[in-house]
């Protein structure tokens, strides 16, 4: 099986990539020796906010995904940024709304997106305005809210299994 390839060429000297196994796996890394770059291709961390607002939970449409599908408001961690600080300014940009984060959910491999996904419970208040990243929003009553089978679908399923305990 071939590794997963994002680019041919090395990023460092220009020079072409091999496959070649490294700690057990099969990675691409430079076909000159002497250069030494390793594309190691680790996931890439995602976070995630249930947002709670006015007793709905709203579940986004990004305008990149398909008209039907909706799931939680999610982002990538920038650079010397907390996690808690980015689902919040994710939850800010996306739909305008002023958070705070009541728990963190839990961590959630999404392999399918070579993707960690850092999943909080986040209140927010404030009138929702779409951000560029959204085509719409639905609001459920959180007793209709079910999970789906990947993604962020697992800390939902993960919140509503906390929430019926509590």
């Amino acid at each position: 099986m071939k590794p997963d390839v994002a680019f041919r060429f090395c990023p460092r000297c220009g020079g072409a990539l091999c496959v070649r196994e490294i700690g057990g796996s099969e990675r691409n890394v430079c076909a000159d020796d002497s250069c030494g770059f390793v594309f190691w291709n680790n996931p890439v961390p995602v976070v995630a906010a249930l947002v709670e607002h006015e007793g709905a939970i709203v579940l986004a449409n990004n305008r990149d995904w398909p008209d039907h599908l909706f799931g939680l408001v999610t982002g990538f961690l920038e650079r010397r940024e907390t996690p808690e600080a980015a689902v919040l300014r994710e939850v800010q940009e996306e739909l305008d709304l002023s958070g705070r984060i009541e728990s963190l959910i839990g961590l959630y491999p999404f392999e399918q997106m070579n993707q960690v996904i850092m999943a909080y419970h986040v209140r927010a208040e404030g009138t929702i305005r779409l951000g560029e990243e959204l085509r719409a929003v639905k609001r459920i009553d959180p007793a209709r809210l079910r999970p789906w089978d990947f993604g962020t679908g697992f800390a939902v399923r993960d919140w509503l299994q906390r929430k019926a305990k509590s």
